[in-house]
């Protein structure tokens, strides 16, 4: 994102809400009481993951219009079903491939009561970046700290309880190939769906006070109109930066169908 220098003018609000159109995901969050996004990196163990909570109750077939696969499964935990989608895996969510698009749309406009981030515990930072963008959007998130013992054996060292107090959200060590940590991973996603964890995540604060000024501008315009979004800033960062999809969201009705689906 570029700084003073972008022209930072955008249309008013109230011109680019214009249609009512349903974006349909092709997701029913009528059977179920939870609606679980799993989210990661690609070869972070997500799949493993995916299996270990669902077992054998899922299926898969292909996004809606798209040639990407989607896997979907449940499960039952304390009175409760959880419905899992396994999002593909994603360096980003800035939109930029075909994969992206679908994790980032899912995750802003499925509106899931959890969204699971698996990391790889061997190769930490270059995973965090995806952390922190999921963290911008929703604020009900559990980091899967994979691979623990692929770490452990390369003497790495990983301190979660201190990892999940700087992020503000739980993170959870686990080895998904051995099982090893699914039931606590499990009672996190529980507890953050039934809102017996309140989540206070990590946040970017950009340095210079002309763009902050911007996004706070911009971001009560947003709730002015939407004031039940709950990712009003995210939406304002994406839109000083120029992303075309979120300018199209507005324009197609997807906020719209957001707000009124929740």
């Amino acid at each position: 994102m570029t700084d003073t220098t972008r022209d930072l003018t955008l249309p008013k609000i109230d011109q680019i809400f214009e249609h009512d159109q349903v974006i349909n995901m092709g997701i029913d969050k009528e059977d179920c009481d939870y609606l679980i996004a799993l989210a990661g990196n690609p070869n972070t163990g997500k799949s493993t993951v995916f299996n270990d909570l669902t077992g054998l109750h899922q299926h898969t077939g292909n996004w809606p219009g798209k040639t990407v696969t989607r896997a979907v499964g449940t499960f039952d935990f304390s009175g409760n079903k959880f419905k899992v989608v396994d999002l593909p895996g994603t360096y980003s969510l800035l939109a930029i491939t075909e994969d992206e698009v679908i994790a980032r749309d899912f995750i802003l406009f499925g509106q899931p009561d959890v969204t699971v981030i698996v990391v790889d515990a061997t190769c930490l930072e270059r995973n965090l970046n995806l952390v922190i963008q999921i963290l911008q959007i929703t604020s009900r998130a559990v980091v899967d700290l994979n691979l623990m013992d692929e770490a452990h054996r390369h003497n790495i060292e990983i301190d979660h309880h201190q990892l999940a107090e700087i992020l503000g959200v739980p993170v959870i060590p686990t080895v998904a190939r051995y099982n090893k940590g699914i039931d606590d991973l499990t009672v996190a996603i529980h507890n953050i769906a039934a809102g017996k964890i309140i989540c206070t995540p990590y946040q970017i604060n950009p340095e210079s006070a002309v763009l902050n000024h911007a996004i706070e501008k911009l971001e009560k315009e947003i709730q002015m109109v939407y004031p039940n979004l709950p990712n009003a800033r995210w939406v304002a960062l994406r839109l000083l930066d120029g992303d075309q999809r979120i300018k199209d969201a507005f324009r197609d009705g997807a906020f719209d169908q957001m707000i009124n689906r929740n």
